[in-house]
């Protein structure tokens, strides 16, 4: 037996919160999350027939890509689609989580899975993130360094890229001296004392900064702990949007575009003309990509895959790069199995459902 939260908190470890756009709406859309969970639907979008469908195979929490709305309410009178299903939801007791932006940023997200389908390898953030690191220095009697770092370590410090655990250390000397009040795990109150200590440096996400604090105070065997937190302006080469990486094989654009079209099941493609002899590396972005042409031509990529890109915006790719929009649904219409891929790794035995209605609004003739 699982709660609602407890679900919902096995995609945030894989996605954290803090990593969304400042324009988004992730997290619970609606619902109670200390309810039992009953059964989860898995959806790119929520609507009044996913609503329907999640009620039909018993399911009280959907989780879904796409926020319920982006933008506040200010009531709740159904003159709105997204309106209705909020009192729809309410009505029927169902809580609608919604993973957008945040699982778009994490390496293993929305893009690498299209990246997976089209074939890609060696792949890469293609828009890493900046100024969403720390650094985290402190200083530690050399008997207890190992406690403390294994402690930081497990709050979630100690990460760059495929490696763990990572840290500096120097040995120094610290000094202290505590007032008559004080019980000083060294020395005696009142006395200059000077202790042999370990300077542990190591870096974090930001969004980590208390947990791991509350670590390092845990474990840490001084009265006053010292430690300084450092901004860093370094890349994070693991969060960041879209993905960029090589076809094992060239391809014409001709070839590219039917691969492309097979894979992904797109009943349209709109493409500019194609820019060199072959296609060799590709550049992905699920979802609305446009701002990220640039990105695209700066890792040279032969072709920018994505979607919602408007008519003038083609013009920026001319002579420059091979744009390929393959549409917003298509190109995002995986995330349900990612979700699948999440949750049963955690709770193989539970009654998750992939979500069978078609919710993309666009239809071709």
């Amino acid at each position: 037996m699982f709660t609602i939260r407890e679900i919902i908190s096995i995609i945030e470890d894989f996605a954290p919160l803090a990593l969304q756009e400042g324009f988004d709406n992730c997290g619970v859309q609606v619902g109670d999350v200390n309810n039992e969970a009953k059964g989860v639907l898995l959806t790119l979008d929520v609507t009044i027939e996913v609503i329907e469908e999640a009620l039909a195979k018993d399911c009280n929490l959907i989780i879904t890509h796409h926020p319920i709305t982006l933008s506040g309410i200010k009531s709740l009178t159904g003159s709105s689609l997204s309106e209705k299903i909020f009192i729809k939801a309410i009505q029927e007791n169902i809580t609608i989580y919604a993973a957008h932006t945040n699982i778009d940023s994490v390496k293993n997200g929305v893009s690498a899975i299209l990246a997976n389908k089209i074939g890609l390898i060696n792949q890469q953030i293609l828009a890493p993130v900046s100024n969403q690191l720390i650094k985290l220095v402190t200083f530690v009697p050399h008997q207890q360094a190992e406690e403390v770092r294994q402690a930081i370590f497990k709050a979630g410090a100690g990460h760059i890229g495929k490696y763990d655990n990572c840290s500096y250390n120097i040995e120094g000397e610290g000094t202290f001296r505590g007032d008559i009040s004080t019980t000083p795990f060294a020395g005696k109150a009142g006395e200059l004392h000077t202790e042999p200590e370990i300077r542990i440096e190591t870096v974090a996400p930001s969004f980590l900064k208390n947990r791991i604090i509350k670590a390092l105070i845990a474990t840490h065997p001084y009265e006053e702990p010292a430690y300084d937190i450092y901004p860093l302006k370094n890349e994070w080469a693991e969060v960041g949007l879209g993905i960029v990486g090589e076809l094992q094989e060239d391809m014409s654009a001709s070839a590219f575009l039917a691969h492309l079209k097979e894979t992904t099941s797109a009943e349209c493609i709109r493409h500019t003309q194609q820019i060199g002899e072959t296609i060799k590396r590709v550049a992905v972005c699920g979802g609305s990509g446009s701002s990220l042409l640039e990105k695209a031509l700066a890792a040279k990529a032969d072709v920018f895959v994505t979607g919602d890109f408007k008519y003038h915006q083609f013009f920026d790719g001319i002579d420059k790069i091979m744009i390929a929009d393959i549409g917003h649904y298509e190109s995002e219409q995986f995330i349900k199995g990612l979700f699948l891929e999440i949750l049963t790794k955690k709770i193989p035995n539970f009654a998750f459902h992939l979500s069978e209605v078609n919710s993309n609004p666009i239809k071709y003739f």
